[in-house]
């Protein structure tokens, strides 16, 4: 006669059931069950037989874990370029080791996860937030995070400005095999622009393809060298410096200094960063800023647009098509902005500026392609045009647009242009007045089309 069992854990609770496994934990993880009460992941022989089983079975619904990270990123509104979605099928185990989904079954790295979960975590407004605290990003995906490029990002690591937090092996099959791939922490990431307040960020996010990275001539840092002094704490902090000597006295926990004087201590950055965030003295960035856009519509119409944590896509082909979106403020905004650009030739962008974009300009054909609420109410709107009609806005704002089609990685130097620092250009050609006779350079001139820059040039000098 067998010994009677008194205490079960999941595999045998759900075996005494009759119930799958997968079943038995979403159970458990969303409260269906009584909580383990004989300890952790472990329950009563009462408590088990007290559940119905049918009740346990007919929850049993599961996803695999690229399908919830297509179901995420979709809620996000946010595209990154292919195969560097910001949610990743490998996110999806970041996300139950964090405790925000039930494991079900399936790979640890991979797990089957409950779609009423997922669409729960999916209608959070601080889902961005959760992602960038509880899921670490390749390379390329912290470049795009950062708002930088990848030359950029790796200039950062050089300078130890950031550690790997893990590794991920992939396998690039033809082109190389398996490759180690190291990950970083997007919360360290976020909170560079706070924690390094001395780089120009700005100057690093506007360098254009081609040019040298302005962290390039920066000598990097190691743990025990990278030490702060109460001006740059209170430079992260944006306070004074004597509310920062008032913090120190008046918090025991404030950190100790690690090397200075006593008139100058120096701290542990590290330390100091941490103390920062437990104290609510410095918060993590919401996102990747705001982008502003003047717009005129065919009929003449202008209207001012904000997009918040906006993504901006250029293509690399003067045949392709450029694509922003962001989130909108006002559903009565994302209403105007389509009724711009509903015209038979879409709308004119006269000056957008971006995170990590120079100010641009587009010549027309823009038009609001997707009109996207997730669950959580939030609008995102997505904008297209084509890459041959994209310039950028002169120096002074009068006079319009240059003509550019697509930047391209040359210096300022290269370009004939001299009154505009546009740092390369695709040339036109052909001019329909003079053919090709003039320089290759077009200016648009908002009340007369396009028009020989040179050539107009020529003119008003000899007047």
């Amino acid at each position: 006669m067998g010994v009677r069992r008194e205490v079960y854990d999941v595999e045998q609770a759900a075996g005494r059931l009759r119930v799958p496994v997968a079943a038995w934990r979403w159970a458990a993880g969303s409260g269906l069950v009584p909580a383990a009460d004989a300890g952790r992941g472990v329950w009563s022989r009462a408590v088990v037989e007290a559940v119905d089983p049918e009740a346990v079975r007919a929850t049993l619904r599961g996803i695999g874990a690229g399908v919830a990270a297509d179901r995420l990123t979709e809620a996000l509104g946010v595209r990154l370029p292919p195969m560097r979605p910001r949610v990743t099928a490998a996110a999806i185990g970041h996300l139950v080791r964090a405790g925000l989904l039930v494991y079900l079954g399936g790979e640890t790295e991979f797990p089957v996860v409950h779609p009423d979960q997922v669409a729960a975590l999916a209608r959070r407004r601080d889902l961005p937030a959760l992602l960038d605290q509880h899921v670490p990003l390749g390379p390329d995906q912290a470049a795009v995070r950062l708002g930088v490029r990848r030359r950029d990002f790796d200039e950062v690591v050089r300078l130890g400005f950031l550690a790997p937090v893990g590794t991920v092996d992939i396998d690039f099959k033809r082109q190389g095999g398996v490759t180690s791939v190291p990950l970083y922490s997007a919360r360290d990431i976020a909170l560079l622009d706070v924690t390094r307040p001395w780089v120009d960020w700005r100057a690093v996010r506007e360098t254009r393809p081609g040019r040298r990275s302005p962290l390039a001539c920066l000598v990097p840092v190691t743990p025990d060298t990278d030490r702060v002094l109460l001006a740059e704490v209170a430079r992260m902090a944006r306070v004074g410096r004597a509310a920062v000597v008032n913090w120190r006295r008046r918090h025991p926990d404030f950190p100790a200094p690690t090397a200075g004087t006593d008139v100058h201590p120096e701290f542990d950055r590290a330390a100091v960063v941490a103390w920062l965030l437990a104290h609510d003295k410095i918060t993590l960035p919401a996102g990747a800023g705001t982008a502003s856009l003047l717009v005129r519509g065919t009929g003449g119409a202008t209207g001012r647009f904000r997009l918040d944590a906006p993504w901006l896509g250029l293509a690399d082909d003067i045949e392709g098509t450029d694509q922003l979106s962001g989130w909108i403020v006002d559903e009565v905004d994302a209403d105007a902005l389509a009724a711009l650009a509903a015209g038979a030739v879409g709308a004119t962008l006269t000056r957008l500026t971006a995170p990590s974009a120079g100010r641009l300009a587009v010549l027309g054909d823009v038009r609001v392609t997707d009109r996207f609420r997730s669950g959580s109410g939030a609008l995102r709107v997505t904008l297209e045009w084509p890459a041959r009609l994209r310039g950028t806005t002169t120096r002074t704002g009068r006079g319009g647009v240059v003509r550019h089609g697509v930047p391209q990685a040359r210096t300022g130097e290269d370009c004939v242009c001299e009154r505009h620092d546009c740092g390369g250009l695709v040339p036109v050609l052909w001019c329909v007045e003079h053919g090709d006779e003039v320089a290759p350079v077009l200016d648009w001139h908002a009340g007369g089309g396009l028009r020989c820059a040179q050539l107009t040039r020529g003119r008003a000098a000899s007047a």
